[in-house]
């Protein structure tokens, strides 16, 4: 125990402490403590006796001491191993008592977090970047937790605004979980009209499973009758760009292509359009397009062949002499993006 802490605070803090703890978190702005039991929350305003930071530093060390055997504070070690997952080791939720900021961190990263933990963590520190963290760990994702984790990303994402990647990695991160209901995936698609990035981490993770998906193209049923009797690797891709699916992929890619913000939300959508219309596709037969049964096909079969073979090494080169990005950065890679835009309408017309 710490001698320097006010006998009023000693005091209560050694009641709380007895008690079956979850979790402690200190407001530093108004010098509270707060704590989950299983009756609840418990708070005590804290009355220091010397400078606030000191307490407060005094404060951690009696709650690491007690949790962990820490004496000195939060172990420098555990700091080091914070956010490389190597806290399987350590108990997590003695980490949750101790009032670290840090502490709350390791526990979010760790592999082993549970769903019980993770209502823990998000009582102490609930942010995007937590809640990110932990609908990663499948345990949190089909668990309680997940929906409350998805639903407060969902809620909270317009927050992001221009922060592109973070919303790229908000979205991939709902998919992947599950975790978000049917309505919040419509809600952040429809969001992509005002953003065009909403649009990235769909078109990376669930293309061909696209909220509100357009009408299929008006040739897609003569090209399917097509396939089926002369199959043809080049028709393939096309009847794939005329799907229902494929003409809202096109749709978005389009929207994103058209006015990008980063070069990073450019290099991830070539990306996203070159695997989604090249899966299950043999690269070595993309070019025979000469079948006199799909001639009159022709310039479509050469615009979905060119798409199939698209990926962000069209513009490495253009990105590697500069960081630019918004309008500057458009006009830079215009000689690349221009013919993917043209050969997106040749398959949407």
């Amino acid at each position: 125990m710490s001698e320097g802490l006010s006998p009023e605070d000693s005091f209560r803090l050694q009641v709380l402490l007895a008690q079956d703890l979850k979790a402690i978190r200190i407001d530093e702005s108004t010098l509270t403590l707060y704590a989950l039991t299983d009756k609840g929350e418990a708070s005590i305003p804290l009355s220091p006796n010397c400078r606030a930071d000191k307490y407060l530093r005094q404060v951690r060390e009696m709650l690491s001491g007690h949790a962990l055997g820490s004496p000195g504070g939060y172990p420098v070690f555990l700091t080091r191993w914070t956010r490389h997952g190597q806290m399987e080791g350590v108990n997590l939720g003695k980490l949750l008592l101790t009032g670290e900021p840090e502490a709350v961190v390791a526990v979010v990263y760790s592999p082993a977090l549970t769903d019980e933990l993770a209502r823990h963590a998000w009582w102490t520190s609930p942010t995007i970047e937590n809640a990110r963290l932990m609908l990663r760990r499948e345990a949190v994702a089909a668990g309680p937790m997940g929906r409350v984790l998805a639903d407060f990303l969902v809620e909270h994402l317009p927050f992001l605004q221009d922060d592109h990647l973070g919303i790229i990695d908000t979205i991939a991160v709902l998919i992947h979980s599950r975790a978000v209901t049917p309505a919040g995936l419509e809600t952040m698609w429809k969001w992509g009209r005002r953003s065009n990035t909403h649009y990235v981490a769909f078109l990376e993770m669930a293309a061909g499973n696209l909220p509100l998906p357009l009408a299929a193209h008006a040739q897609h049923q003569a090209v399917s009758a097509m396939l089926a009797s002369a199959p043809n690797t080049a028709g393939s891709v096309l009847e794939r760009a005329l799907s229902s699916q494929g003409q809202t992929f096109l749709d978005a890619a389009s929207e994103v292509l058209e006015r990008p913000e980063t070069q990073e939300v450019v290099s991830h959508t070539l990306n996203a359009i070159g695997r989604y219309f090249s899966s299950d596709i043999d690269f070595n037969a993309l070019d025979q397009v000469s079948d006199e049964t799909w001639l009159p096909f022709a310039a479509k079969l050469q615009a979905a062949t060119r798409l199939a073979r698209c990926d962000d090494n069209a513009v490495k080169a253009i990105f590697a002499r500069s960081t630019a990005i918004g309008s500057l950065m458009r006009r830079k890679i215009e000689p690349v993006v221009t013919p993917l835009l043209q050969d997106i309408a040749e398959l949407r017309r």
